[in-house]
């Protein structure tokens, strides 16, 4: 088979395997647009923060925050606390499979919940560079168009439009659900169940922090203990 049409199949491969996911980002895209002009922004910051910053949660979190005018600090710090599991996704994600230097850095740029949620559960598969770029741009594309179109729609609806945002919670139920079918891990989701629920009685203010440094911990110890048993 020659290198073009291996490409091809490669590029349709990788579109398969995010249509379903992609399709998903559409009504998350259309919320954030709206959100965004319903607070105070022109529709064409959309585009802007979906190619500058591109991170669904912090995209919601950065329209409250740019708008209060929150001192760059503490950006930065919730910005770091809310994206530190991206460290966590690279540590998984099949980025050496990308052979070019410029597929390499879009490919960490482009690491998204969406994108690990689709490639990391093939990463034992013969996943290709074409087929992991093409997942990624194609879920960027559909976030960046999905964004501006709600921003338009946004811009002509009355103010005072409330609930969106919750659009994202949804969009991450349907990923977990997702890799529970792929994996079938059940120690993992109770694991985030427990972490949530010590985090809501000792922590309730830092509820997402504390749950999410609690399950850090956990996967870490259950990643240790899983190995010694295996070389016992």
């Amino acid at each position: 088979m020659s290198m073009p049409d291996r490409r091809t199949l490669e590029i349709r491969a990788g579109i398969k395997d995010s249509w379903a996911v992609g399709l998903g980002l559409i009504p998350l895209g259309l919320a954030f647009g709206v959100v965004l002009t319903q607070g105070g922004f022109e529709w064409w910051w959309a585009p802007i923060f979906s190619t500058v910053i591109y991170a669904g949660s912090m995209e919601f979190l950065a329209i409250g925050l740019i708008a209060a005018v929150t001192p760059l600090a503490s950006v930065a710090a919730a910005t770091l606390l809310v994206n530190f599991r991206h460290v966590f996704y690279g540590l998984s994600f099949p980025l050496h499979r990308i052979r070019s230097r410029l597929g390499r850095l879009y490919g960490v740029y482009a690491l998204t919940d969406e994108s690990y949620a689709i490639v990391a559960p093939k990463a034992r598969e013969p996943l290709s560079g074409t087929r992991i770029l093409t997942v990624q741009v194609l879920c960027q594309l559909i976030w960046v168009v999905s964004g501006t179109i709600g921003a338009l729609i946004g811009a002509v609806l009355p103010d005072g439009l409330a609930g969106l945002e919750f659009a994202l919670t949804a969009l991450f139920a349907v990923l977990a659900i997702d890799a529970f079918r792929a994996n079938r891990d059940v120690p993992a989701p109770v694991l985030a169940l427990v972490c949530g629920l010590v985090a809501l009685l000792v922590a309730k203010s830092q509820m997402l922090v504390v749950g999410l440094g609690l399950f850090v911990v956990c996967l870490f110890v259950r990643f240790v203990y899983r190995n010694k048993v295996a070389r016992a």
